[in-house]
């Protein structure tokens, strides 16, 4: 097992070019304090035994780890689908890979560690609450399952900065499998073509080694990408997770979650529901996601045209949509606890999904209420939550016959659904109670929380009000990118 001073970093990214990257030092943050420490998280890096005064000192700038190499990336990317020819890691610093004894490359990223060459106004600092909510979804995304980047610690300050109003400063380490994102492969396209081989090779030799099996190993790549990414969508629309900003540069080429800012988990079953209150077109609306998804893949497709044929990048984007619905129904079909091989179990889905929408119903709550019926019961408890209880009973019926012209019983199909039916999702006003907590210097919600979204799947009877329904005042949090 390592400790921060043993940590065996590689720079592989860092040689590839000097034109991808600026070398920065991290600007130290003013009178820093540890807020939290995940050690799930610090499993991938073999870390064992972590002092909170290291953690403190390493990422907060005011030491270097030991092998260590700071470097801001360069890039580009598509912002609400205008091209932006000039971004890059604005406050973010890579620190390098750490190789663990699984041999795994895993990234040690620093958001909020100061200015860089990309910062343009900005200051370069995150903020506690920015940094709360990105390490909290970034392992409630885990904890569901779903492929994502992840947070070793945050690290808080004293040190004042100004968003729509004064707040403090702070640092969330993020570790990730890469940080190479579409807007890279768009960056070297426009300015640097001569890298964009070497950077679809590195790629490849660092996260799809299988490609190199295909005769066309860019193509490979690409349809590698499509379909991580299709079922990285797939997986947010079934758990009703909105991103909120979209962006090429915020897409990974590993199809991980990545950047976390104004997100939102539905809380009513509204399809339109926006999680960024600053997309006003509405853009990257829930509903949007699947197809916004297509769009980045084409923009990563244009620019990788160089090695692929244009018959092949037809095709790999055309896998899309088949990969995506094929996972959704799967998913959905699960969560129902039905097993799709009647011809009308996507009737049943739609029209359940239907009866929610139209009655003002949770999503999440509703499908884990779902779990508790067996093919004997007349009543649903979840009709009590229905407006329109002449539909809903008509809708039920119809579902417990399916459920008893399937093989499993009923324990065995209910197991099965809460083991995909989340009881406990990050809601909103769940973040904002801990972020809030924080800013008095109350840490202990955290530790609730961190607990609640590594299983959301389990019951935890000691924390079942953090199940409930949000309150009224948690129902329309505005959250926006300065977040």
């Amino acid at each position: 097992m390592s400790t921060l001073h043993t940590l065996s970093f590689d720079h592989s990214f860092s040689k590839l070019s000097p034109l991808l990257y600026s070398e920065v030092k991290p600007t130290p943050l003013l009178r820093p304090y540890l807020v939290h420490y995940n050690p799930l998280a610090a499993q991938l890096l073999d870390l064992e035994t972590v002092l909170p005064e290291e953690l403190v000192s390493f990422f907060s700038g005011q030491q270097l780890l030991t092998g260590s190499h700071s470097l801001a990336m360069t890039y580009s990317g598509h912002q609400f689908g205008h091209y932006n020819p000039q971004l890059g890691d604005g406050r973010g610093l890579l620190l390098g890979e750490v190789v663990n004894q699984k041999g795994e490359r895993w990234d040690i990223h620093l958001k909020g560690a100061g200015r860089t060459p990309y910062s343009r106004f900005g200051d370069g600092r995150a903020v506690l609450r920015s940094s709360i909510r990105e390490y909290l979804c970034s392992e409630a995304m885990y904890g569901l399952g779903i492929s994502t980047t992840r947070a070793l610690a945050i690290i808080g300050s004293e040190e004042a900065v100004q968003r729509e109003k004064l707040e403090r400063a702070a640092t969330v380490v993020r570790v990730a499998d890469s940080h190479i994102r579409f807007g890279h492969f768009e960056w070297v396209f426009h300015n640097q073509p001569s890298l964009l081989k070497p950077l679809a090779d590195y790629v490849i030799d660092r996260h799809y080694p299988l490609c190199r099996d295909s005769d066309k190993s860019y193509t490979a790549l690409l349809n590698q990408i499509v379909e991580r990414t299709a079922t990285m969508i797939a997986n947010w629309q079934l758990v009703g997770f909105a991103h909120g900003v979209m962006n090429t540069d915020n897409f990974s080429i590993t199809g991980a979650t990545f950047d976390y800012g104004p997100y939102g988990f539905l809380d009513v079953y509204q399809p339109s529901f926006i999680s960024n209150h600053s997309d006003n077109t509405g853009r990257y609306a829930w509903n949007q996601q699947p197809s916004i998804g297509l769009w980045n893949l084409n923009a990563l497709a244009y620019a990788l045209s160089p090695l692929i044929d244009r018959t092949e990048i037809v095709e790999a984007l055309g896998r899309y949509e088949q990969i995506l619905v094929t996972h959704y129904y799967q998913g959905m079909y699960a969560k129902l606890g039905l097993d799709g091989t009647d011809d009308k179990d996507s009737e049943l889905v739609f029209e359940f999904l239907d009866i929610l929408m139209k009655n003002n119903m949770d999503y999440s709550r509703s499908l884990r209420q779902l779990c508790e019926v067996s093919q004997t019961d007349k009543h649903c408890k979840l009709r009590d939550d229905c407006l329109d209880r002449e539909r809903f009973d008509g809708w039920f019926n119809r579902y417990r016959t399916r459920l008893g012209s399937q093989y499993s019983t009923d324990s065995q199909r209910q197991a099965a659904m809460r083991q995909v039916n989340p009881k406990f999702i990050l809601r909103n006003y769940l973040a904002q109670t801990a972020i809030e907590k924080a800013e008095r210097g109350d840490f202990s919600e955290l530790d609730i929380l961190l607990t609640l979204v590594h299983r959301p799947y389990d019951e935890h009877p000691n924390y079942e009000r953090y199940a409930d329904l949000p309150p009224d005042w948690g129902k329309h949090l505005e959250i926006s990118c300065s977040s």
